[in-house]
């Protein structure tokens, strides 16, 4: 059962309880706590989480567990290749105005399937027409990988790059500059490594 009772006010004192939480996972000492009934019923009436996560759709990569988080403590946003749609940035509005969550994190991951179809399409492969919108909404991140790099690096790269694509389209709505501006917001990106567990910051 969880402890904390003290509300999480600022995005670094957010930011570290993630750290925290996936520094847990990594020792395989995560709680995953159970909810009792009368938590939900509390919880029914109102959410108030404290971290707002846009990540992969990946089955390996659920942000709750890798955080060690519990109900109501993220607002997650799943969708291949944690790409910026206009529905992704309808429910990143709604987090910022009626949840108030101050901090914003961009998660990606190692082998990402949809970050390695885009680089195939980037070298001519194609794929049915709606998975194509989504690797048209990669590919701009993906233009100034270096031309050198060798398959895994490459995909490593590509990772990473996708992560600050996603961060510098939300860095460049009015919204996020006036949150930023005023101290109110902070936005993250890390990479999710699929066989330690750990989250790399970027």
């Amino acid at each position: 059962m969880r402890t904390e009772t003290v509300p999480l006010r600022t995005a670094d004192e957010v930011l570290a309880r993630l750290i925290e939480g996936n520094e847990r996972f990594v020792r395989g000492e995560a709680r995953f706590p159970t909810v009792q009934k009368e938590q939900l019923a509390a919880m029914a009436k109102a959410q108030q989480p404290y971290a707002t996560i846009l990540g992969c759709s990946d089955s390996r990569v659920p942000p709750e567990l890798i955080f060690d988080a519990g109900f109501g403590e993220l607002f997650v946003i799943r969708v291949a290749g944690n790409v910026i749609s206009p529905e992704v940035m309808g429910s990143l509005q709604y987090a910022a105005v009626h949840l108030a969550t101050p901090l914003f994190f961009v998660l990606g991951h190692e082998n990402c399937g949809a970050i390695n179809a885009a680089l195939a399409a980037k070298h001519g492969a194609q794929e049915p027409s709606r998975i194509a919108v989504l690797l048209d909404n990669i590919l701009p991140g993906l233009r100034d990988l270096p031309p050198e790099l060798i398959t895994d690096a490459e995909t490593h790269a590509a990772v990473e790059a996708n992560v600050r694509w996603s961060m510098h389209q939300l860095l460049e709505t009015p919204e996020a500059k006036a949150r930023l501006d005023e101290g109110r917001t902070k936005l993250v990106g890390g990479v999710y490594e699929l066989a330690s567990g750990k989250v790399q910051m970027l």
